[in-house]
């Protein structure tokens, strides 16, 4: 995925900083490089152990006023600016059906693949507002709701 963004990143003339952290002490450690190397924005990767820290990662980017995404909606709840990505609740669906045809009997190695299609964006305004932003008409519009 790193390879992936960093050639999206390079084609709009963008520089992309890969910072890791697996502890709390690291996710400071990785807000202080943050602003240390003057990022204007911040992609946080889908990850169990940042999902059970939206409190903290929103926070801190608030605090930091960095503009950040995550791919969860309980990250824009508790005060990050955006999230974008799978629905959850499909992919729970999804993962029932799996459940469902192994119970019935299928092979595990049988069953196709499936991805969950449903893609939901999720904009926090009180949050942009203290960054200073402007969340446009269009992707308010677009999105599957907005925190005011």
């Amino acid at each position: 995925m790193t390879g992936e963004l960093q050639t999206a990143a390079a084609t709009l003339g963008l520089q992309l900083n890969v910072l890791h952290a697996s502890t709390e002490a690291e996710i400071d450690a990785a807000f202080t490089t943050l602003l240390q190397q003057r990022a204007s924005v911040l992609l946080i990767g889908a990850d169990a152990f940042f999902n059970s820290r939206n409190e903290q990662l929103a926070a801190l980017t608030i605090r930091h006023s960095v503009p950040a995404i995550f791919e969860y909606r309980q990250f824009v709840a508790a005060g990050g600016l955006v999230s974008y990505g799978g629905s959850v609740i499909d992919s729970y669906r999804l993962a029932g059906g799996y459940t469902g045809r192994i119970l019935k009997g299928d092979t595990p190695a049988d069953l196709p693949v499936l991805q969950s299609t449903k893609v939901e964006l999720f904009i926090n305004l009180r949050t942009a507002k203290a960054l200073g932003l402007t969340v446009p008409l269009s992707l308010l519009g677009r999105a599957d709701e907005v925190i005011e």
